[in-house]
């Protein structure tokens, strides 16, 4: 741990905290960071880090990824999506691909891609052939994909996007009277691109303190500080401890690419349900990159329905913060990373796979067994 850091911890310790302290961290990154940071048992008892719905693995709609199998195994195509999306499970029977991974075995032309411009690239290496673009994920994900369709895409490259926004979840909690923290660590990366200024709602509607963070602990430790401050002192703001990265009205040049390329619409949150204005589809202009209207024999509305988490898998509960990964009876028994029953265990983002990775196996029942056995 960093000097800093050290610094911001021991400023945390000598707070007098007279109550039980949740901190809701938003982003799956920092999550990581402050599981394998080891920063949970660094700080005093009575403060709560709760891991929140920055997972877009963890969310993305279950008739998103059926569609995107079904696309892959019944036309002649390349899909091509980022490499978590690969493994993530949907409800069907054991004699059908459950994941992109298992369609690719079937035959399937699926490929893994880090970026948009490896999207292209394919595009162009096989002129003759129609590549779509499987696109799930948040602001910072689903900006570059904007820019791509602005900037101009060979035209035998479609998008089938499953794009979210990360603030109107966070929205949803605290409008919904019992949203289960005192204060919000807010991410970093989405704020690069979109602005600092799109967490004040939830200081200004819902008198809660919040802080954007990096992923190294001493930001994310100056952030917790400054939002543990701001309950003691009762006087709540928006802070920014990422100030290297994070600019105020963060990148104009991606939001003009993402208002351009895209329309903003209510949208589905696996397990979850419907998130007024939570989504991005793209807009008509680029219709004819529109994977959707292309294959449109692949969308299941019946699918809606049947897609929630797995039977007996709380991933939902996870990603709203209203448990933690371990206390899924799943939780490394039947679901672990190697064969994930839900999505929060397939994503390096998401909570599950974190805390696994993290060095925690059991789920919290079996342990609390063991220590009533002693």
């Amino acid at each position: 741990m960093s000097t800093d850091a050290k610094q911001w911890l021991q400023r945390i310790h000598a707070l007098t905290l007279k109550k039980r302290v949740k901190i809701m961290n938003v982003c799956g990154g920092h999550e990581r960071s402050i599981t394998m940071a080891g920063l949970r048992k660094a700080l005093p008892d009575r403060i709560e880090l709760v891991p929140g719905p920055g997972c877009p693995v963890c969310i993305c709609p279950e008739e998103d990824i059926f569609e995107a199998i079904q696309l892959a195994l019944h036309e002649d195509i390349i899909l091509v999506a980022f490499g978590d999306m690969l493994r993530v499970p949907v409800n069907v029977k054991k004699t059908q691909a459950r994941t992109l991974q298992q369609a690719a075995a079937q035959g399937a032309d699926i490929r893994p891609i880090a970026s948009p411009t490896e999207a292209v690239r394919i595009a162009q290496a096989h002129p003759h052939k129609p590549v779509v673009f499987f696109a799930a994920g948040f602001e910072t994900t689903t900006a570059p994909v904007a820019a791509m369709m602005v900037e101009g895409v060979p035209q035998n490259l479609s998008v089938l996007l499953s794009g979210r926004l990360t603030w109107p979840a966070v929205a949803m909690l605290l409008e919904s009277g019992t949203p289960g923290f005192d204060a919000l660590i807010a991410p970093g990366h989405v704020s690069t691109v979109m602005g600092p200024e799109e967490w004040q709602f939830v200081v200004d509607q819902h008198h809660i303190p919040a802080a954007v963070a990096g992923f190294q602990p001493d930001s994310l430790l100056a952030a917790m500080y400054s939002t543990l401050r701001q309950l003691q002192e009762g006087r709540y703001f928006l802070d920014n401890c990422y100030p290297q990265v994070v600019r105020p009205g963060g990148n104009p040049s991606a939001q003009a690419h993402l208002a351009k390329a895209m329309n903003v619409v209510d949208a589905n949150w696996r397990g979850v349900g419907i998130i007024p204005a939570s989504g991005y589809e793209l807009d008509d202009a680029y219709a004819d990159h529109d994977a959707r209207k292309l294959f449109p024999d692949y969308a299941d509305d019946a699918r809606k329905r049947a897609g929630e988490m797995p039977a007996g898998c709380d991933c939902a509960q996870v990603v709203l913060g209203k448990i933690y990964p371990n206390e899924c009876k799943l939780f490394g028994a039947a679901c672990t990373p190697r064969n994930p029953v839900g999505p929060c265990m397939v994503s390096d983002e998401g909570a599950c796979r974190i805390w696994w990775s993290g060095g925690l196996r059991e789920p919290a029942s079996k342990t609390a067994q063991a220590l009533n056995a002693d």
